[in-house]
């Protein structure tokens, strides 16, 4: 059983890039990125999301080597807070050589984002694990040391950001997230970047400790509703 991360083509330029754009101008301090209660819960949150991992982490990766054999865990350079690069991983829930393959594969979706509903690359237990979301379990550790939140926006791919228009980039003023106004506002069904952006920010100016809550509590929804996974 390979526990092997598979790791994206590096994103050096893109990096490099962004890092530019981000040293041009003054990121602006959200208040949910000082905000204690918010930090506070995140820290449960991610030790009982840790503590679920633990217990399933066997019968998950048993099944992904049954299902594909490969590494267990995808790993990728994201976007953090104001454009920090921070490691990320998942359960792989595509075949070993997705990378390869992606550009045969049609975007359907509009703007810096990259979606198609029915992806041939993704795995029969990795479409389990999507609706289920368990493929983003060890990201409860991101959130642990603090290089995301429960509650935010999904963190981009260097690639993305690179393509990004000024405003964008706002939506980079809170720390990513395991969940967020996307997530429960259809999840894949919403394919147009530029509605997606509008839903980061309507959560950045709702945004309340209370308003992280109700976002945790309807994402439990989505998960056993399975509305709008792929």
């Amino acid at each position: 059983m390979s526990m092997n991360a598979v790791t994206s083509p590096p994103v050096t330029e893109s990096t490099e890039s962004v890092i530019e754009i981000v040293s041009l101008g003054l990121p602006t301090l959200h208040p949910s990125t000082r905000s204690i209660f918010k930090r506070l819960l995140d820290i449960v949150g991610s030790l009982v999301g840790l503590a679920i991992l633990a217990i399933l982490f066997v019968p998950i990766a048993i099944a992904i080597q049954l299902d594909s054999p490969g590494p267990i865990f995808y790993s990728q350079q994201r976007c953090g807070l104001h454009g920090q690069a921070i490691a990320i991983r998942k359960f792989r829930s595509m075949v070993q050589n997705a990378e390869t393959l992606k550009s045969s594969v049609p975007n359907e979706a509009k703007g810096a984002i990259f979606k198609n509903e029915n992806d041939p690359r993704v795995t029969r237990i990795g479409r389990f694990l999507r609706r289920t979301s368990l493929d983003e379990l060890p990201q409860f550790w991101n959130v642990l040391i603090g290089e995301m939140s429960l509650v935010g926006t999904r963190p981009p791919t260097f690639d993305e950001v690179i393509q990004y228009s000024e405003h964008h980039w706002r939506r980079l003023d809170v720390k990513p997230g395991l969940t967020g106004e996307w997530q429960v506002s259809g999840r894949s069904t919403v394919k147009d970047f530029e509605a997606i952006v509008e839903l980061d920010l309507r959560y950045q100016s709702l945004w309340s400790p209370w308003y992280d809550l109700a976002i945790i509590f309807k994402t439990i929804y989505v998960i056993v509703a399975r509305a709008g996974a792929c």
